[in-house]
């Protein structure tokens, strides 16, 4: 599978999508904000390693889809649970990396430079996703799902 980016998404997308998004994120921020005054900043950081977009993101992929089949004459609610369910899964997988990256400038931060730890952590993101996404696609070869007929 290559990875490519869909530029044409963003016209097809409504403002009124992206104030959703928008709102999604400020809420969710703010909600960190107030977990933070409350329960201080290590309880909060917790929170902002959450996609702030992600509620509002899946939603919309869902409803995308749906509008998609529509226009071909077909339900599509399962077609849009499924396409809400693969960015989640993928969400996920990346958190993985994210994990690791959080781990490592933890750890390192208070021993060495800001900006080589945080360089050593972008990368070690990138291996981390990168082999969580190979697994993937492995384990689909290794052990295939059977597709259901209903």
């Amino acid at each position: 599978m290559l990875i490519s980016a869909d530029l044409s998404a963003l016209r097809r997308t409504r403002w009124h999508e992206y104030m959703i998004r928008f709102a999604f994120g400020g809420a969710i921020t703010a909600a960190t904000g107030i977990v933070a005054e409350k329960w201080g900043p290590g309880v909060a950081g917790l929170f902002l390693a959450f996609p702030a977009i992600f509620p509002a993101a899946v939603t919309l992929i869902e409803s995308h889809e749906i509008k998609r089949k529509h226009k071909l004459g077909l339900h599509g609610t399962r077609r849009g649970r499924e396409a809400a369910a693969l960015d989640a899964s993928g969400a996920a997988r990346g958190s993985s990396g994210l994990f690791a990256f959080g781990l490592l400038v933890w750890w390192l931060v208070p021993r060495h430079s800001a900006p080589l730890v945080l360089l050593a952590a972008m990368l070690l993101w990138l291996v981390i996703a990168t082999l969580v996404w190979k697994a993937r696609h492995l384990g689909h070869r290794l052990w295939p799902r059977r597709r259901s007929t209903a």
